[in-house]
């Protein structure tokens, strides 16, 4: 048939043309003959069954020969050949193990049977198995003719194939696959994801029966019932054992930290599935989300997404195990499920949610000098989880470890709509906090009641972006990076190695830590938007065998901000981080408070300042932003050179990156106009948007002297400038952006 794998397709007749007579094409071809001795020939199942098992042995000249035990007469196999037409009919027959076949004459099979290292043919065998479901044979059988199809099988663990077909739209962006929740929650939508996902990573050599399956989420609307979809469709495709953040709630960090943290060896996570769409609003109206991250902790890389893709393009059907029980993902504890003919098991663990992310963290900071900087009479803080899975890690860290009172903390109860809120940590949505800290939305001072805390942070859905305020002071993302790379001796975690090694940069992220890594002589890297170009400069030298970049910072304008830790952002890692930094520039209680202002304005001083705006036009319609995009694109060359208004376009591309580590090549990954001043205006598409378009316009002015302007006076022309150049107002219909950070 057209499809080996699938008899119902077209059936065809194959012309095969032998090697060996291609020779004569060839002036001066010769042959050279091996003998049989020097091979085991494999041309279907029942030969790859008999070299894999203990008839044949590998001698120290690494041939494989018949076991002498065979007394010279190799063993007769013959599968059913309908059955055991593909190999990977005969993997899902040995799951278990390859049967011991060195004292067998002859091995029969009609139907699916399965079998294991416990299997042991001798003699003469013969096995019918009439049923539909394969049925498992272990132990000595010998000179036997056995029909299996009444016995036991797998029970709840017995999979099913269910006919699907594909789903237009499932190709996932820089985060993930992330829709509408009602499409996700429509007829297969879900399963169709997950079994493309799984396809890829077995067919990329990972053995999902090894190791661990890391599930959980960020508690949005569907995560609970998507979990248990999950689980049943991991172990139809051969997971064993998984571990699910108790309530389904894992924080991005978190699950890489599980991922790389947690033990024992033996059963380390070979992966992960996050249930997320980050900070985009959540509950039965907004938005799902789900991504895959790989043993190393990070995100699926490039080949991984687009091999599940293309799954998505192609599939037939997806594996489940209908009759798997719900597992109480409340309760912390082990679940085990065990076949009914006791072959296989699986094992379901509930754990902690917040432990390995928080144990990491107390090994990568100075926990003694937060608390005393908290516990300073003239130090406030509060921090704002918007209602989604940071609240309980902020508890564990600042109620639990550091002896804070729980008033510290603000909508630290997740929710699965969020509690109606946009749970996006910045200027505009996280409007609660903000005011607090004496700020209006533009970042403007404004009149409270009342005494303003000292430092001030909020965090998105999942849990791995933050934003950092001092009394009545924003911190832009970009200078909160900045300002943690230059201080970064102060934090045990790179001060114990030596000091930090490398630091990088999404595109669009200002230039303020370029300036940091030149004077403190760091490797410097400016990559596309999207984490997995950091993970794989962090991973250099472990898994490419290149240069060793860690200790290693990093970060986004998208108030993303993370080290070598894990391969996530880390939100709650970066409110750390601050307040690691602020304890050691207040070592001396008695003595004025050192306050975030401060540490910001004298890193103006010694470097200069970016002034930085990021305006989002969010919700707008998809063709249209991509013509405006393409027209930019197309006139690169006409306008590198131009001047407009009392600025030169010194260039204008499409950013182009190509991997240091692995020599992939990204390419049209934002419209960049940088001037010949080195002001830039950069246009992006978002990737992370549930439905329609989000054009994020980013503009940067580098002063070095002159620190006091407001940023909207400062980057006045350039704004009106960008407008004109993309001429968002004519494709999109608006000048007016959702959001000003």
């Amino acid at each position: 048939t057209v499809d080996p794998k699938d008899d119902s397709s077209q059936k065809v007749v194959q012309l095969e043309t032998a090697m060996g007579a291609a020779i004569e094409c060839f002036d001066g071809a010769s042959a050279v003959i091996v003998p049989r001795t020097r091979f085991a020939p494999v041309k279907k199942c029942n030969d790859l069954l008999l070299l894999r098992s203990d008839a044949y042995i590998i001698t120290d000249d690494f041939r494989p020969v018949l076991n002498p035990a065979c007394n010279g007469v190799a063993p007769v196999i013959a599968l059913d050949s309908k059955k055991y037409k593909m190999v990977g009919a005969l993997e899902e027959a040995t799951a278990e193990g390859i049967p011991s076949l060195v004292e067998c004459k002859r091995l029969t099979v009609k139907g699916k049977i399965r079998m294991g290292r416990s299997t042991r043919f001798v003699g003469d065998v013969s096995i019918t198995n009439k049923s539909d479901e394969a049925k498992y044979v272990s132990g000595k059988i010998e000179d036997a003719e056995m029909d299996v199809s009444d016995a036991v099988g797998l029970g709840a663990l017995k999979p099913t194939a269910v006919p699907t077909a594909p789903i237009d739209g499932q190709k996932p962006g820089t985060s993930g696959l992330r829709k509408k929740t009602k499409e996700f929650m429509s007829e297969n939508y879900l399963n169709n994801f997950v079994q493309a996902v799984f396809d890829a990573v077995i067919a990329g050599g990972t053995d999902v029966s090894e190791g661990t399956l890391v599930v959980g989420g960020d508690g949005r609307y569907y995560n609970d019932k998507a979990i248990q979809t999950i689980i049943k469709m991991g172990v139809a495709n051969g997971v064993k054992r998984f571990w699910i953040g108790e309530g389904g709630l894992l924080s991005t960090p978190a699950v890489s930290a599980t991922i790389r943290e947690r033990g024992p060896v033996f059963q380390k996570a070979f992966g992960a599935f996050i249930l997320t769409a980050s900070h985009n609003p959540g509950g039965p109206e907004e938005d799902f989300g789900i991504k895959y991250n790989t043993q190393n902790g990070g995100p699926a890389p490039e080949y991984l997404m687009q091999a599940t893709y293309a799954n998505t393009t192609s599939i037939k059907s997806y594996n489940i195990c209908a009759d798997f029980p719900e597992i109480d993902i409340n309760k912390v504890g082990s679940t085990t499920v065990v076949s009914e003919d006791t072959s296989s098991s699986v094992v379901v663990d509930v754990i902690p949610a917040t432990k390995n992310h928080i144990d990491l963290l107390k090994t990568i900071f100075d926990f003694d000098a937060i608390k005393a900087l908290l516990d300073r009479d003239d130090f406030t803080m509060t921090y704002d989880s918007m209602h989604g899975v940071n609240g309980p890690f902020a508890k564990a860290a600042f109620v639990d470890e550091l002896g804070q009172p729980e008033s510290v903390l603000t909508n630290h109860i997740p929710k699965d709509d969020f509690n109606g809120g946009h749970a996006d940590p910045n200027l505009t949505y996280a409007k609660e906090l903000v005011a607090t800290m004496g700020l209006d939305k533009k970042g403007n001072k404004i009149d409270v009641a009342g005494p303003i805390p000292s430092f001030g942070a909020a965090a998105d859905g999942d849990g791995d972006r933050n934003m950092i305020l001092g009394t009545q002071f924003f911190v832009t993302p970009s200078d909160s990076l900045a300002v943690i790379v230059a201080n970064a001796s102060c934090i045990p975690f790179f001060s114990s190695q030596g000091g930090l090694k490398a630091v990088a940069r999404s595109m669009p992220t200002s230039g303020a830590v370029d300036l940091v890594a030149k004077d403190l002589n760091l490797d410097f890297f400016e990559t596309p938007t999207g984490w997995k170009f950091f993970g794989n400069l962090m991973d250099s030298k472990v898994i490419f065998k290149g240069k060793d970049y860690t200790p290693f910072i990093c970060g986004e304008e998208s108030f993303g901000t993370g080290s070598d830790h894990v391969r996530e952002k880390d939100g709650i890692w970066a409110v750390l981080a601050w307040l690691n930094i602020l304890a050691a520039k207040n070592p001396d209680a008695s003595k004025p408070l050192v306050t975030v202002e401060d540490i910001v304005k004298q890193h103006w001083a010694k470097y200069g300042r970016n002034y930085y705006c990021r305006w989002d036009f969010e919700g707008v319609d998809k063709v249209s932003a991509t013509a405006m995009m393409d027209k930019m694109r197309a006139e690169t060359a006409k306008n590198t050179g131009r001047t407009v208004g009392s600025y030169t376009i010194a260039t204008a591309d499409d950013f182009k990156y190509t991997d240091p580590v692995d020599g992939s090549v990204a390419q049209k990954q934002g419209i960049r106009f940088l001037m010949s001043d080195g002001s830039r205006i950069i246009f992006r598409l978002s990737g992370t948007a549930g439905s329609g378009a989000t054009v994020r316009m980013y503009i940067e002015q580098y002063e070095p002297k002159n620190l006091d302007m407001t940023v909207s006076s400062a980057l006045e022309e350039l704004t009106s400038i960008a407008l004109s150049l993309c001429d968002i107002k004519t494709f999109c219909g608006t000048e007016t952006p959702t959001v000003i950070t």
